[in-house]
């Protein structure tokens, strides 16, 4: 483990005992242990100084310990949405994989992709954005695409540890996230935003007008610049295998097993696409289709297919990621990092450039310390101050929020990411390659860019 990696940890665990001992005058003292706990946590889910399963469990023992929040918020992650979502995503992977489908797809596929790299990994941005529109969850769009996109790396001769399938892993994780915040029911911390809007204020998000306002440059130009980052950062050459019986397989019919499983999947989208009109969560519309997918017999999925593919790990690291979220939305932390840096910047009506790049600022800064799904549920209910401050709409201060969590650091801040990183074996080094320029050309290129967009459409 590098030297340096182990320093941060050490200087930030420093920093988080003397606030801890010391809380600063505008905190409370749990405020400031939770501070301290989430830097802590942080640096280590940044760091990999540890694996991320057991930062949680860090975590969890020492918020319980210091009483910062009681155990039904502590352990809140377990029984969300989110983290039966995922179990059912990890088994909706191991029936594409254990039925042969994601191996009879990337067969077919091979073919198309294998002329181009570039063309490659521009084709799973499109498909994953194409899924954008359709599916709810964007941790849905990855246990779809994974294992078909893992069968494809193979037969490009992109064999784990090389760079063409860090490339694909990272364009997979990548395609079906960040495009989706510029979608409004794509993303989780998008549907929060529209939630809070309608509860305090009662606006109401729609679709076409979310839409039009971020996907031209958060949506499809930030997606194009992904594609460049990936390809230059990460350049190979495709290498298909000798055929192998591959145009056999992509040409044989399907099998009964693989037609059960295309069926629960057709269905599973089919409710997860109209759930705005039955209102059945897509976690529970995933809870049934893993039942079917597991059911003796008939489902893919069987014992050992159950036991190699649910990784425990994975829902443990994602309990304590989204325990860290509701511990410091239940300490006040975020609201008072979003009040100091409110009294920070340079907020004055009449300075939109500046007002618009501050509120982009606060967002994300704020993801940096609460989660993404943080941000909508810490600044929405300051939007008004925040209006006030800057002369312009409420609406206008609540959609610099996507602008801000949809603007990534680091891979801890985001679920997807992290989930992603872990089932294609990236390590969190890999993905900081492409989040780090990424962030940079978004601060000076797309949210000036964007502004300039605001103001062609009368928003600001």
């Amino acid at each position: 483990m590098p030297t340096y990696k182990k320093l941060i940890v050490a200087g930030i665990a420093i920093l988080a005992i003397i606030f801890a001992f010391f809380p600063v005058s505008f905190m409370t003292p749990d405020q400031a242990r939770t501070l301290g706990l989430v830097l802590v946590t942080l640096s280590l889910w940044a760091t990999g100084l540890v694996p991320p399963y057991l930062a949680s469990l860090l975590f969890f023992v020492i918020a319980l310990v210091l009483k910062l929040a009681p155990p039904e918020v502590v352990f809140s992650g377990f029984h969300s949405a989110a983290m039966w979502l995922i179990f059912s995503g990890l088994l909706v992977a191991a029936a594409i994989k254990s039925s042969g489908l994601s191996e009879k797809i990337g067969s077919a596929l091979l073919g198309r992709f294998s002329g181009s790299y570039v063309f490659l990994i521009s084709g799973i941005f499109a498909i994953s954005i194409v899924l954008s529109f359709v599916m709810p969850s964007s941790l849905g769009r990855f246990f779809l695409l994974w294992p078909i996109a893992a069968a494809l790396a193979d037969g490009l001769g992109f064999e784990k540890g090389t760079t063409g399938r860090t490339a694909i892993a990272i364009a997979v994780t990548f395609g079906c996230h960040i495009p989706g915040f510029a979608l409004l029911p794509s993303n989780v911390p998008n549907l929060v935003l529209a939630g809070a809007a309608q509860t305090i204020y009662g606006i109401d998000l729609t679709y076409a007008s979310y839409m039009a306002l971020h996907f031209p440059i958060l949506g499809l130009l930030k997606s194009i610049i992904m594609v460049v980052l990936i390809v230059r950062i990460f350049p190979d050459t495709p290498r298909p295998k000798s055929d192998g019986g591959k145009a056999e397989v992509a040409s044989r019919p399907l099998g009964w097993r693989q037609w059960y499983v295309v069926v629960i999947l057709v269905t599973t989208l089919a409710f997860w696409m109209t759930d705005t009109f039955h209102g059945i969560n897509p976690a529970w519309v995933g809870i049934a289709a893993s039942i079917a997918l597991l059911w003796p017999g008939v489902g893919p999925v069987g014992p050992a297919e159950f036991d190699k593919h649910v990784n425990f790990s994975v829902l443990l690291f994602m309990g304590g990621f989204l325990a860290l979220g509701a511990v410091v939305n239940f300490t006040g932390l975020g609201i008072v990092i979003a009040h100091g840096m409110e009294r920070f910047l340079p907020l004055e009506p009449g300075q939109d450039f500046l007002n618009f790049m501050s509120l982009s600022l606060i967002a994300f800064v704020v993801g940096i310390i609460s989660i993404l799904p943080g941000v909508p549920a810490v600044l929405t209910p300051m939007a008004g101050e925040l209006a006030e401050l800057t002369g312009f709409s409420v609406m206008a201060v609540l959609m610099t929020q996507v602008i801000g969590f949809s603007t990534i650091l680091f891979p801890y801040q985001s679920a997807p990411l992290m989930v992603g990183m872990q089932v294609t074996e990236q390590p969190v080094a890999k993905l900081m390659k492409i989040l780090a320029p990424l962030t940079t050309i978004t601060a000076l290129v797309l949210i000036p860019l964007d502004f300039l967009w605001w103001k062609l459409l009368g928003v600001i």
